[in-house]
């Protein structure tokens, strides 16, 4: 084949979604005849459709394998593309039905588990009142990377929760910070420390502790408050990537764990959970939208986004 030039308006005319569609669903799925089953098509049907846009691009876009097909160099750009390209197009659909009908919609957000505790459901419940016809896909991420991904992928029109170093890095992603949200140590409602009105942090280094383990952000993040207190980090009795285990422990009020300001707020009397009265400052990245740059968000997410803003406004004023 020849080596690839500029597309012209002559490609461009050639190039159809159908084809697009169909190089996507091969590469995910990695054989012809996967694809073809997924897409209710022919297996020639399938083969033929790239070999035209392989003749039209004048490059190869697969590579063929005994294990099937994989992306060339070539194919993995026009993927990447492609997914924009279809991305931009569900958009345009989204906002056609919210002209027609601004009462209804999809809003699919990413966000990891502890935001489910706190700030999405005080969000989603809000604007279910103005807007009953509205529909939220929350997608939980177990990792800032994982969350990236999904916003990368356009699995999710942006991501609500903190704004960790990584992700302030990357050069396609914008963060609108929208208000600090500091781990505060809690104790379910029976625990002794409880009724001590001042705590200082070496009493409760040796105690029960339950969260998530060392190396994660959060288990990060309150080894760092102790260390700057020149003490080692507390006794871990309970790990688990599980918040609510962590709440649960507390909640028996022989265990300490830690909680975001937010979910001790919005959902501290549901779980039992109260701050224990210790000067110790925890604190992680700041909330944030996280979006990717240049992305034209849906009618239906901005109102999430306005409304987010409004709730963190009166939450940041609590203090």
């Amino acid at each position: 084949m020849s080596k690839p030039g500029p597309l012209d308006e002559r490609v461009m005319q050639r190039l159809k979604l159908r084809e697009l569609r169909i190089l996507m669903t091969v590469a995910q799925e990695g054989t012809m005849g996967k694809a073809a089953a997924k897409l209710a098509l022919s297996q020639p049907a399938v083969s033929k459709a790239i070999a035209e846009m392989e003749y039209t691009l004048g490059i190869s876009l697969l590579d063929r394998t005994a294990r099937g097909v994989e992306p060339t160099l070539y194919g993995r750009a026009l993927l990447k593309w492609a997914t924009a390209v279809f991305d931009d197009l569900r958009q345009g659909v989204r906002e056609i039905e919210f002209l027609a009908d601004p009462t209804q919609g999809e809003v699919r957000l990413g966000c990891v588990e502890n935001m489910n505790v706190g700030l999405v459901p005080a969000v989603i419940a809000r604007l279910t009142r103005q807007y009953p016809r509205l529909v939220f896909t929350v997608t939980t991420a177990s990792s800032i990377a994982e969350q990236s991904r999904n916003l990368r992928e356009r699995r999710v029109d942006f991501v609500f929760g903190r704004i960790m170093r990584s992700m302030a890095d990357e050069d396609d992603l914008e963060a609108e910070i929208l208000c600090e949200d500091p781990l505060i140590v809690v104790a379910g409602e029976g625990s002794k420390w409880l009724r001590r009105r001042k705590i200082k942090p070496a009493d409760l280094v040796d105690e029960p502790w339950s969260f998530t383990s060392p190396d994660s952000p959060i288990g990060t993040f309150v080894a760092e408050a102790f260390r700057a207190q020149g003490l080692d980090p507390p006794h871990m009795i309970v790990r688990s990537n599980s918040p609510h285990l962590g709440y649960a422990m507390a909640h028996t009020g022989h265990f300490l764990s830690v909680a975001p300001a937010s979910v001790l707020w919005m959902s501290g009397k549901r779980f039992g959970l109260k701050a224990v009265p210790v000067d110790l400052p925890i604190r992680p990245g700041p909330m944030a939208i996280i979006t990717l740059k240049n992305r034209i968000i849906s009618p239906v997410a901005q109102l999430f986004i306005d409304c987010a803003r409004n709730l963190t406004k009166s939450f940041a004023k609590k203090g």
